[in-house]
């Protein structure tokens, strides 16, 4: 009953639970929150070894839980819960993650390891607040974990076998379950800590955490001492609506996922002056040594060490250098960051790829992303030393870097260029990515043709085809992209639904369509050169056709929807362009005679955005 209070004000809220787990509905049933369970369908497929730590592991899996159930309810009904609680509960011993086991072979091994050990119990919790605004969705992540220390008595072989038997390890982190009535607490000698997130949900942390979401204490409330209590009842009693209070306050923002951003948390403490050991310099030293990071990826690009590994892996350190005719103990170090950040896997057998790395890393893979690392390590790296010119300056460095002219942009000196392939590549593998969750993303049915500008390797075009077969779709771009086109053309039979048509979308008439597709061409412009293309978008359609719109969507503030914040300044540093936000282009398209403008989140790379020609 602590949690009563706060469940009063949840009243008129739709609260989801994304787990099927029976002992977290029963902790929280217990606790008076009122919930709808639904399970999520996230793949907890997440390479372990890309996280620094085991509840690093556990806090991102519950994050995606949640995410993809909050996503979900939105596409089908346009309509978000209100909150959306992801858990995700692991076992680790000395750092390696121990999860459910698989058969009873399985869970042997992992019982006789913790057999007269210590162990921990990590939880990670995920509350993801939505707000649905303007056919947009806004998410607000906080996240935490709890740690529980968990000794089990010297467990004999019968022990063992009588308890796996039961059938109980089999659906439980660890291979074991805790509480009143189930059978391997006859197996823990000891515990240190909250004993619920053992079961599966720690609910004081929870508790507390509601707390200091909805009601944060003012300086002069906070407590002197450490307190290990739940917070006082009358905490919660001043959640509600008020300003301030809920998540969503500034509107619809094409669903943003916000979490907190590295040293964030301690602006709440400001306060108190922050040291060293309060605000740690983790997240400093990791931003300086990202550029680190990035060449390493790209130097294991450009040596195919991921083609070697799928080819011929596993494969020692010294192997591996003396087929690609390198220096063991450079590539060994080289190896280990792979190891490290989640592209491969290091055994006694040796160096293996991910499937990460099998899936966007290998040269000819279909949804591969080795060009985009190659092009980003031969074009786009050292544009960043100009970096400071562009802040003074707001001048495009391609004037200077690649003498390039003021009427030649970007892409088409590289579609001009020996780069042209490279390029295309590039470009290719990042639609193909995309390509499925945008074709839809929206009902597209009702359309019998379509115009993909700028659509290059047509690699939307062909899923649009497959996913809408009385959709005729033309593939409008300039005539040297054209001519190369069918290096990119998917295997089978054509269909005759997709179509290539050579011509400069900013000289040349436009191709008669019921629907316009612009996808990543207009954050590569400035403000001017977009309102001229979306004036001639606006000519050509016909009203009640459509618009559909691919790109990275800000957050209406601009600052918390890491990937396009850096993506628009990407597009500064390339091409005087930008990303927006769901409200600028809906400002925009409604400037061009569009309406109805509706956003969908791909949980990819890009965003969708449809309007409609009025």
């Amino acid at each position: 009953m602590v949690l009563y209070p706060v469940m009063r004000k949840f009243l008129d809220k739709r609260v989801v639970l994304a787990s099927a787990s029976p002992r977290r509905q029963e902790i929280l049933s217990h606790a008076g929150l009122r919930f709808t369970v639904v399970p999520s369908k996230f793949k907890e497929n997440l390479s372990k070894a890309s996280f620094p730590t085991p509840y690093a592991y556990a806090m991102e899996t519950a994050k995606q839980k949640a995410l993809e159930v909050a996503r979900r309810m939105h596409q089908k009904d346009l309509r978000a819960p209100d909150i959306v609680i992801g858990a995700d509960t692991i076992v680790a011993l000395e750092g390696l993650i121990l999860e459910k086991p698989v058969d009873k072979t399985d869970a042997y091994s992992m019982l006789s390891r913790l057999s007269g050990k210590e162990h921990s119990v990590f939880t990670g919790v995920a509350i993801v607040q939505c707000s649905s605004q303007g056919g947009g969705l806004d998410l607000d992540v906080s996240e935490f974990y709890e740690e529980t220390r968990v000794r089990f008595s010297q467990l004999s072989e019968e022990l063992l076998w009588e308890y796996i038997h039961s059938g109980e390890p089999l659906d439980k982190a660890g291979g074991y379950g805790y509480g009143t009535q189930a059978l391997g607490s006859v197996l823990v000698e000891a515990i240190h800590g909250d004993f619920l997130n053992v079961r599966g949900f720690p609910l004081n942390r929870f508790c507390k955490k509601l707390a200091e979401l909805y009601h944060p204490p003012r300086p002069e409330d906070r407590p002197r001492e450490k307190q290990d209590s739940i917070p006082a009842v009358d905490t919660f009693d001043r959640l509600g609506d008020s300003e301030g209070a809920g998540p969503g306050q500034g509107g619809a923002r094409g669903d943003r996922c916000r979490p907190r951003a590295p040293g964030r948390e301690h602006a709440k403490d400001a306060d108190c002056k922050p040291s060293v050991e309060s605000v740690p310099p983790t997240a400093v030293l990791e931003l300086i040594d990202g550029y680190k990071v990035s060449k390493a990826l790209f130097t294991a690009c450009k040596m195919k060490l991921l083609d070697l590994l799928r080819d011929e892996g596993p494969l020692s350190a010294l192997d591996v250098a003396r087929k690609i005719d390198a220096t063991a103990g450079p590539t060994g170090r080289l190896l280990d960051v792979c190891v490290a950040f989640g592209l491969l896997d290091k055994t006694e057998r040796g160096y293996s790829n991910t499937p990460l790395a099998s899936l966007y890393l290998l040269s000819d893979g279909e949804h591969s992303l080795h060009s985009l690392a190659l092009h980003n390590d031969n074009h786009t790296w050292h544009l960043y030393n100009h970096l400071d010119s562009i802040v003074r300056e707001g001048a495009n460095p391609h004037q200077r870097a690649l003498q390039s002219t003021a009427d030649s942009p970007f892409q088409e000196s590289f579609y001009q260029s020996r780069e042209k392939l490279q390029f295309m590549r590039a470009m290719h593998g990042l639609i193909k990515v995309v390509a499925r969750q945008v074709a839809t993303a929206f009902d597209l049915s009702g359309f019998t043709s379509a115009c993909d500008l700028g659509g290059s390797t047509g690699a939307l075009a062909y899923e649009l085809a497959r996913q809408y077969p009385g959709l005729k779709v033309t593939v409008f771009d300039l005539p040297e992209v054209i001519e190369d086109a069918e290096y990119f053309q998917p295997h089978g039979p054509p269909t005759g639904q997709v179509s290539f048509v050579p011509g400069h979308f900013f000289r040349d008439t436009l191709p008669e369509a019921d629907l316009y597709i612009v996808c990543r061409i207009l954050h590569d412009w400035p403000d001017d050169k977009v309102h001229q293309l979306l004036s001639r978008i606006s000519r050509s359609c016909k009203p009640g056709g459509g618009l559909l719109l691919v790109e990275m969507l800000l957050d209406e503030d601009k600052r918390e929807a890491r990937s396009a914040v850096v993506q628009s300044l990407n597009m500064a540093v390339l091409f005087q362009g930008r990303e927006r936000s769901l409200s600028e282009y809906r400002s925009l398209l409604q400037a061009h005679g569009f309406t109805d403008v509706r956003a969908v989140s791909t949980g990819s790379i890009a965003d969708a955005v449809l309007a409609t020609r009025a």
